[in-house]
């Protein structure tokens, strides 16, 4: 098993293979089709997370932390003043671009490894779907102190994720093997949260969480504590 620091660039390039297809997870098409009351259950989920989304209120500079195709995108911009997308792979930002393109507040692209990359300024937000539990836990400390260096003083955060499965195993020690249509194999990192969990691992090191979970979903908002 490959311990999750080794397999950074993979999951990059996981994801750049994947952008064509990754839209299918997220509406539930293709492979990713479930019964009718399972894919009703996600609708009203995605929904409930709409809503906490406007209610959070993503105003001013918002960073957008590996920000994929513009599923989230989408909703920033009609409430930010500016925009700026960051993901390690050109080819979702490309298809980002085309979805968010006109509906808002301007949004800047920036290509770059997140583990890698320094925010070049402070902002009012810093928003990530999906993204937490692509951190190795290694390397937990250091992204949250890059958090920390893209927040204004009065920063918040806003994070979304998968909630720990609960009728399947996706791996173990943080691993997790995915496969794309064609049938290409991938090693990523795959670290799932409770609220709980979270919020434990977050205060030492002087962050406060207000987490929820519902069946599908992990979501809420982080501030200094």
């Amino acid at each position: 098993m490959p311990r999750p620091d080794d397999l950074l660039e993979e999951q990059i390039a996981y994801y750049r293979a994947r952008a064509p297809e990754y839209d299918d997870w997220w509406f539930r098409r293709g492979r990713f089709q479930r019964p009718p009351e399972v894919g009703d259950r996600w609708a009203a989920q995605v929904a409930g997370l709409d809503a906490s989304v406007d209610a959070f209120d993503p105003a001013g500079a918002v960073l957008e932390l590996a920000a994929g195709t513009g599923l989230w995108t989408r909703r920033l911009v009609r409430s930010a003043t500016t925009v700026t997308a960051v993901d390690a792979s050109p080819e979702v930002l490309a298809l980002n671009r085309a979805r968010s393109a006109g509906l808002g507040a301007p949004v800047e692209y920036v290509v770059a490894d997140l583990f890698a990359w320094e925010p070049p300024r402070r902002f009012d937000v810093v928003f990530f779907s999906f993204w937490i539990s692509h951190v190795p836990p290694s390397r937990f400390d250091a992204f949250w102190g890059l958090v920390e260096r893209a927040l204004g003083p009065e920063g918040r955060v806003y994070l979304i994720d998968n909630a720990p499965p609960t009728d399947w195993y996706d791996g173990e020690g943080g691993v997790s093997r995915r496969e794309l249509v064609d049938g290409r194999a991938y090693d990523i990192v795959k670290v799932y949260w409770s609220p709980d969990e979270l919020r434990d691992r977050l205060a030492p090191i002087g962050w406060a969480a207000d987490l929820r979970m519902t069946e599908f979903f992990l979501h809420g908002s982080v501030v200094r504590g």
